[in-house]
């Protein structure tokens, strides 16, 4: 065990002098476009491969991946997409980004997921699809969404931004559902600073997704010739370049988190006061890109959890709380006098009145654990269980 407060821990992102060589080969090539170069297209086919899926489409960001999917998809204005209240707010902003309004939906509070029991009773005559979210690499029931999905006729997005080599029943997330989308900004498990990926299996959706980040163009088309609406959401050759080394990295990165979590686990779960997420078999890969853990403060003598946090935090481990719900976001407030983001044929949708209490609980006692602290040794796994048994015993002292 460690002294945290003296050694750091593993910094992120990791590079080495592959890196170097990947970015200087780009920039001696004098083909940083990645329309003239081929690191991109290169990364889209190392990518799907990796990921299991058929057909990749590298972009800026993975904001940017959602709004191509919604578009790929034909979602718009008047159209609604359901998603879980419990994520980053691109996952519902994307949805406004195209005119359509988001339908938000409780989380479950054993997997932090989409509740799929929940998605029917929010299904409307708009309702055009639902955005699945891997929240911290954990796959969602995809079994479940899937089924409910077809039943009710709803596209299917997978928002895998944390979910970078997570499998659900022996598959790689991302192309279960219609579209997936992943993000590379720079905390993520696979970073370039920023950067972001649609993958599919449909070569229909495929050339649809790459149109649309193309700025409207189909492959055998003319260069000045626009099909579709769409926009410059082209990854530069320099990100591309990166990408294609941290992806080697990643499998041995991936295995190592995966056996920190499980070591992490057994020495958090005999804890009172820690509650941990529900195991589930179908869940074949973890991506790890946080380790989550539920806070009870009548076990920690009362004290708070945003003392918690902090505590945690002075003993040297890097933690955060986390998101609130989305729907109590001020963007989702539609104020008088100030021009409204919503599209004006759609619903009006009363966010203020919304109460998904899975959610607003969740937000109010869940610890976050970057994925770079279950890159550490086995030891340090305990060095974090024994800073929060120190803050559970000097709260009882």
């Amino acid at each position: 065990m460690r002294d945290t407060l003296r050694v750091p821990w593993p910094l992120w992102p990791f590079f080495d002098a592959e890196e170097e060589s990947a970015l200087l080969g780009v920039l001696h090539s004098g083909k940083w476009w990645c329309v003239e170069g081929t690191e991109s297209r290169q990364f889209e086919e190392e990518f799907a491969v990796f990921q299991g899926a058929s057909y990749a489409v590298a972009c800026t960001n993975g904001t940017a991946a959602l709004e191509i999917a919604l578009r790929a998809l034909d979602i718009g204005c008047g159209d609604e997409v359901i998603v879980p209240a419990y994520s980053f707010i691109a996952t519902a902003s994307s949805v406004l980004g195209v005119g359509a309004a988001p339908l938000f939906v409780d989380i479950q509070p054993d997997t932090l997921n989409i509740d799929p029991t929940l998605i029917a009773s929010a299904v409307t005559p708009r309702t055009r699809a639902v955005i699945v979210v891997h929240m911290a690499g954990r796959p969602a029931d995809m079994d479940a969404i899937l089924e409910v999905a077809a039943r009710h006729n709803l596209l299917v997005i997978e928002d895998a931004a944390q979910a970078h080599g997570s499998e659900w029943r022996g598959r790689r997330v991302g192309a279960l559902g219609h579209l997936g989308t992943f993000s590379f900004q720079a905390s993520k498990n696979l970073n370039a600073g920023e950067g972001g990926i649609v993958v599919t299996d449909d070569e229909v959706l495929g050339e649809a997704a790459w149109s649309v980040a193309n700025v409207g163009r189909v492959r055998k088309g003319r260069r000045y010739e626009h099909s579709v609406y769409g926009s410059n959401f082209r990854m530069t050759e320099f990100q591309s370049a990166i990408l294609r080394t941290q992806l080697k990295r990643l499998p041995g990165q991936s295995a190592r988190r995966t056996a920190n979590a499980a070591v992490l686990r057994e020495l958090l779960q005999g804890i009172p006061g820690i509650a941990l997420p529900s195991l589930d078999p179908r869940i074949t890969a973890h991506a790890y890109h946080l380790f989550t853990f539920r806070y009870d403060p009548e076990a920690f003598g009362g004290r708070s959890y945003v003392d918690f946090i902090a505590a945690l935090g002075a003993e040297g481990i890097p933690c955060s709380d986390g998101y609130v719900p989305l729907y109590k976001e001020g963007m989702f407030y539609r104020t008088p006098g100030r021009k409204s983001a919503f599209c004006q044929a759609g619903r009006r949708i009363d966010y203020a009145k919304m109460h998904l209490p899975v959610c607003e609980q969740v937000c109010q006692d869940t610890v976050w654990l970057p994925q770079n602290l279950l890159l550490a040794e086995r030891s340090d796994m305990e060095t974090i269980a024994a800073a929060i048994l120190k803050i559970q015993q000097s709260a009882a002292a």
